[in-house]
């Protein structure tokens, strides 16, 4: 059995989406502080996070786009985890249709978008012209009724306007999104088990996951 981590580390600093507030991650309890608290030889290190939701490879959620859709704490393991994957291999390519998503087995599982850019993280590239799926592409999945679509991209909708019409179709059909993906490439051509868990906030649309996959 293999594991592929697809998941970018989250660092100090970083930013994730263009206008967002980069995390701020540091020491709450210093080690050299612990000192003063526990046993000679005893040392501890509590760290502090402050950060939008949004950070990472990310995990989005009916709430994040409806008052009364379900939060982080409301959705099922089942929808996050032991997952049939099934990868669309897409490079090269920014609007991203129907077709490519056409006679392919898609029902209950989680369908994974290669784009390759991933390797513009971190990179002002990044944040323009990025790949996305159309308003089409998000409608058939729907209707294919798959459980989960993650992208390896800025954002699954095209950020040149300010609707969301991916967004939009997935999260009323309570089909989770993943986005800021990395290392799908490595999953070409292989059968897999995906999963991405985050922890169980309520009243949260969206937080950082572990997305990884076990090859079959």
């Amino acid at each position: 059995m293999q594991l592929v981590d697809l998941s970018h580390s989250i660092e100090n600093g970083m930013i994730t989406y263009k206008g967002l507030p980069a995390p701020l991650i540091c020491d709450y309890l210093s080690r050299e502080e612990s000192k003063t608290r526990y046993a000679p030889g005893t040392e501890f290190q509590i760290g502090k996070i402050e950060m939008v939701a949004n950070t990472g490879t990310y995990l989005d959620c009916p709430f994040h786009r409806y008052a009364d859709g379900k939060d982080l704490s409301q959705i099922q393991l089942e929808k996050l985890a032991e997952l049939d994957g099934i990868l669309i291999d897409v490079e090269n390519k920014q609007s991203i249709g129907k077709e490519f998503f056409e006679g392919k087995n898609l029902n209950n599982k989680a369908v994974l978008v290669n784009t390759g850019w991933s390797k513009h993280w971190r990179n002002d590239t990044y944040f323009e012209n990025h790949p996305f799926l159309t308003e089409e592409a998000a409608t058939y999945l729907a209707n294919q009724k798959v459980t989960l679509v993650g992208i390896d991209s800025h954002n699954i909708d095209d950020t040149r306007t300010n609707t969301r019409p991916v967004h939009t179709t997935l999260l009323k059909n309570e089909i989770l999104i993943v986005e800021h993906m990395t290392h799908l490439h490595l999953l070409k051509g292989k059968s897999f088990i995906f999963s991405a868990v985050p922890p169980k906030f309520v009243g949260v649309g969206t937080f950082p996951v572990r997305a990884f996959a076990k090859v079959l």
